[in-house]
């Protein structure tokens, strides 16, 4: 491709040296007078800057220009308006093929482009492709938690780009209201655009040099381009096309070979046609009217990306589909059937050679939807008074499930579902990915100035999971079991065979639900409330409470049944919510690192001895006494091993310590996660008494409890993430749970 760049520039010297170029030289001229205005101006200012110099005064150079500066790649921008003639870019397509591949392939290219991984979930191989993460702006747009529906997406495009009929049809998402199906539908448009800058996605379209029409010109040139920036070797005659492309293809695999299909469209068809007249048929020297230049994709700048959203029936018109007639220029070209005189500018005419998104597609008017039969299944459009057209464009729409479910009712549009594939796009179902979405918006670095507490994001997410997930048909599993084994932990009885069966008696789980936009709203809502502005400080059960009050006027749920399933749903989420408080506080208490030790170094002591039928020597009495069979199950009893095995758990952890001595390795009070917390729940309930926790819901606490409650506050703000005034709220939130838990044990 270099090659092709540099023989233009050595045209545009030629150019300047001869004072200017003859007939089929034209972009050289004009290369070279822009190339001496630009030298006239420089010797301008070059003249200015002497006689500021000659003057004494200094040239300042404003901060901001030299950021701008740093930011600008002049040799990328010459590279990506790179120019050339006809022949210069078959020498381009001989080298890199690639450059001519269709709308199907070089998206399929462009999202293997950015890397894949494989993952196992649940005993089954998942593909998680990179490019949903949104790289290309940093994860703005990043999807999570949809591996399955995406790999299906991507499936269908390799299908597509591989010409095994997929191709011929409508890409349907399909999934309740913010299901990112739109996000889906913006990635991909935005990664088109990306990759056409990138040297593997290069792609390329045409222009044609012809005289200047209109009156008062000089009778010079101009440059008419592609007005559907077509693929440049749609040039070649049909006759040849054949063995042109078998003799591009000879070296490729059958994955990757080009596939050129249609014809140009009717503007360049007449054009290309008087050039031929003109020249009695010799092909070459139409050609040399011909300039290649570098096509980039951008929406904006509505160049092979393009969006379409219906509007009322009154005033849906397909010319805005697929162009209109222009007629100020009928007078010009003499008739309103010649495609000089029409715009081909509809929606389906500019996004040639990339995608085209429809959103909620089936909302369109009848007539619109017939436009798509032809331009899925033939990729033929029909722009009025011509033939028809071909384009080269991926057409992509998405619906919700009331919009679909019409259709399917709807006899008169069966040929319309026949030419979609639809892809479901179900909201998560996967704790962990949920929080990441809401992360997004809510992280440390995008609010600034209130603390929002921990679990907060995590509770609101739990609840919306929750709606979504089928209520499970095995006996002994709630929802919040079946969420947890969802999100990867480990629950006693179920295996990733369960998991499986749980996932294969509830299909469609995930199309229904809360969707995570409300979450969003009621977040909203909790931080810019009259509390959250006092406080500075957001907590769960402040978003639960809006979580709450939003569902008696929520739009899209009007069955009183399942608001007040929600509303149960809700207290769950709050008693878990209350149970990681309460471990959160025991390991704040137990987090005394140097009692845990002693602790732990003691119980391993007696364990040795009781599995080696050994004495332990008394340090105090320096007498040797059997193992303390009273500390080891008070210990045991904590993580819930019972008295008949309890032999099975103490021999479990003295061949754990031997298998890390043999690897070299010490163990340490944490190395085991399950002795850990039996060693934390102990020590909580050895110093639960001494700090007197309950004695904060009175109004006298004498200062030797103050002292050792300040000391579990700041464990609570080091460890866990709490700020001063959410530590202080869960001590005391924690401290009435107790006191209530305390009273029920008296009476």
């Amino acid at each position: 491709m270099a090659r092709g760049s540099k023989a233009a520039d050595e045209k545009a010297r030629r150019g300047l040296e001869s004072g200017g170029l003859a007939g089929g030289e034209a972009g050289g001229e004009n290369a070279g007078n822009w190339a001496m205005t630009r030298s006239a101006d420089t010797t301008k200012l070059g003249g200015e800057n002497a006689h500021r110099e000659d003057n004494g005064m200094t040239t300042k150079t404003n901060p901001l220009v030299s950021i701008v500066e740093k930011r600008l790649d002049t040799s990328r921008f010459r590279e990506q308006h790179w120019e050339g003639n006809f022949w210069e870019y078959l020498d381009i397509v001989v080298e890199h093929p690639e450059v001519s591949r269709n709308a199907f392939q070089r998206l399929y290219d462009m999202i293997l482009s950015f890397g894949s991984e494989r993952l196992m979930q649940f005993k089954q191989e998942v593909i998680r492709y990179h490019f949903f993460a949104d790289p290309i702006e940093h994860g703005a747009d990043a999807i999570y938690g949809l591996e399955r529906a995406l790999m299906q997406l991507v499936d269908f495009f390799k299908s597509a780009a591989q010409g095994f009929g997929t191709e011929r049809r409508i890409l349907l998402l399909h999934g309740p209201v913010g299901s990112s199906k739109s996000t889906i539908a913006r990635l991909l448009k935005k990664g088109l655009e990306s990759y056409s800058k990138t040297d593997g996605g290069k792609l390329y379209t045409y222009s044609w040099r012809m005289p200047r029409r209109g009156s008062g010109n000089d009778g010079g040139e101009e440059m008419v381009p592609c007005p559907m920036h077509e693929e440049p070797l749609l040039l070649v005659p049909p006759e040849a096309r054949r063995e042109v492309l078998d003799a591009i293809n000879e070296k490729l695999s059958e994955d990757r070979r080009v596939r050129l299909y249609g014809d140009v469209c009717p503007f360049c068809r007449k054009i290309y046609g008087d050039l031929l007249e003109q020249y009695d048929g010799d092909w070459r020297k139409a050609m040399d009217h011909v300039r290649v230049r570098r096509l980039i994709l951008s929406e904006k700048d509505r160049r092979g990306v393009g969006t379409f959203q219906p509007k009322d029936e009154k005033n849906q018109d397909s010319t805005e589909l697929t162009g209109d007639i222009n007629y100020r220029k009928i007078a010009e070209y003499g008739s309103d059937s010649d495609p000089r005189a029409f715009n081909f500018d509809g929606e389906l005419n500019i996004a040639n050679r990339g995608i085209i998104e429809f959103i909620e597609v089936l909302k369109l008017d009848v007539a619109f939807l017939y436009d798509l039969l032809g331009a899925s299944q033939e990729h033929l459009i029909k722009p009025k008074k011509f033939a028809q057209t071909y384009i080269d464009e991926v057409i992509l729409g998405h619906t919700n499930e009331p919009e679909y479910k019409k259709l399917q009712g709807n006899e008169m549009m069966e040929a319309f579902r026949d030419r979609t594939i639809k892809i479901d796009v179900p909201y998560n179902v996967r704790l962990d990915d949920e929080i990441k979405i809401y992360m997004k918006d809510f992280g440390p670095e995008k609010v600034k100035g209130i603390h929002i507490a921990p679990h907060t994001i995590e509770m609101a997410a739990m609840w919306a999971v929750l709606t979504r997930l089928a209520e499970p048909k095995k006996a002994g599993i709630t929802k919040m079991q079946k969420l947890k084994l969802y999100n990867g932990k480990s629950i006693p009885g179920f295996t990733e065979d369960s998991i499986k069966e749980l996932k294969e008696e509830a299909p469609r789980e995930g199309m229904l639900g809360i969707s995570p936009r409300y979450i969003q709203d009621k977040v909203s809502n909790s931080l810019v409330s009259q509390q959250a502005q006092q406080e500075k400080c957001i907590n769960p059960f402040m978003v639960m409470n809006e979580l709450e009050a939003g569902l008696s006027h929520h739009s899209l749920i009007t069955d009183e049944e399942l608001k007040k399933e929600y509303r149960e749903l809700l207290a769950v989420v709050r008693e878990e919510y209350e149970d990681i408080l309460k471990a959160e506080v025991q390991r704040a208490i137990s987090a005394d690192e140097d009692a845990i030790k002693r602790l732990c170094a003691n119980y391993i002591e007696n364990v040795r001895a009781y599995t080696q039928h050994e004495r332990v020597r008394n340090r105090y009495t320096g007498r040797d006494e059997d193992p303390d069979e009273r500390l080891m199950r008070s210990i045991e009893e904590k993580i819930d091993i019972p008295e008949s095995r309890k032999d099975d758990f103490r021999q479990e952890i003295m061949n754990y310590i031997g298998a890390l001595a043999l690897d070299g390795k010490r163990f340490e009070y944490n190395t085991n996660a399950r002795l850990l917390k039996a060693l934390e729940l102990k020590l909580f309930e050895d110093q639960r008494d001494t700090i007197k926790l309950k004695n904060l819901v009175s109004s006298v606490v004498d200062d030797e409890t103050q002292q050792k409650i300040d000391v579990v506050k700041q464990r609570l703000i080091k460890y866990f993430g709490y700020n001063d005034t959410s530590a202080t709220d869960v001590l005391n939130y924690v401290a009435s749970i107790f006191a209530r838990g305390d009273s029920k044990q008296e009476d």
